[in-house]
């Protein structure tokens, strides 16, 4: 019996099936990261063989998915994060901040990531993995919350006041750790604080035994598209380096902001 998945009625005669076939296998695809066969797509889908078929091969001849060859699975490809990865001016954010990002990492030897936001939540755009046998790591594409990590506050205290407070108006924060910032005034205060030092903290509020340090990227009208973060261990990365590692991170980010104004 097939199995399937929850989709929304094409009950708009204006709407393409095969667009909609194609978007539920891309979905699919992404809710199951160890990969699916064609046989598997068709049947949780409720699609013929052949229609699956079809539209695998074109996403995979595209570059949208990978092939394992050894089990014939169905992977996603990172083509649909790349269309998406913002632009400043015309320069890919990615390209202009990857030198700054691994310099941060050898002078650091931690791992250090570059977030943007994406309506209420702060996504991961790129990565560069600590030296430590033992290290903090996330995922490209990595969604998460802005209030309760530095790259994230980073971010919020650089909004201008407006739009801060629109953000705030509908935002619910969660605690997550005795130390997430979990009400408004806190926030605020943290913000402020953020504000004076140039570079936000992360004591522990997102995951417990993480710390974090992070400074915004500007474009070139003063307003935030990015923020360069360090992440670390608790007992390798202590209360007491984050304003070192605080002006590393502004420099860091400061000269992201130099090549994208270029």
């Amino acid at each position: 019996m097939a199995i399937i998945t929850s989709r929304p009625a094409l009950n708009d005669q204006a709407l393409s099936p095969s667009t909609d076939r194609t978007l539920a296998i891309l979905e699919l695809l992404g809710e199951h990261p160890g990969g699916l066969s064609v046989a598997d797509l068709s049947r949780r889908l409720g699609i013929s063989q052949n229609s699956a078929f079809r539209i695998t091969h074109t996403l995979h001849e595209r570059g949208y998915l990978h092939r394992r060859e050894s089990d014939k699975r169905f992977t996603l490809s990172n083509r649909l994060f790349d269309l998406s990865r913002p632009k400043i001016n015309d320069k890919s954010l990615v390209l202009c901040a990857h030198e700054a990002l691994r310099e941060l990492r050898d002078a650091t030897g931690e791992t250090v990531q570059l977030m943007v936001r994406s309506g209420s939540k702060g996504v991961i755009l790129e990565q560069v993995s600590g030296k430590h046998a033992v290290k903090v790591m996330g995922e490209v594409g990595l969604r998460v919350p802005l209030y309760s990590c530095a790259p994230g506050k980073a971010l919020l205290a650089a909004l201008p006041e407006p739009e801060l407070s629109d953000w705030l108006a509908t935002a619910t924060l969660k605690r997550f750790t005795e130390t997430t910032k979990a009400d408004t005034p806190s926030l605020l205060a943290d913000l402020e604080a953020v504000r004076q030092r140039g570079f936000a903290t992360d004591i522990a509020e997102g995951l417990a035994g993480i710390h974090c340090v992070a400074s915004a990227v500007y474009n070139a009208y003063a307003y935030p598209v990015a923020a360069v973060t360090v992440m670390a261990p608790i007992f390798r990365l202590p209360v007491e380096q984050f304003e070192p590692l605080g002006r590393r991170c502004r420099e860091a980010a400061g000269r992201i902001t130099e090549r994208l104004l270029a």
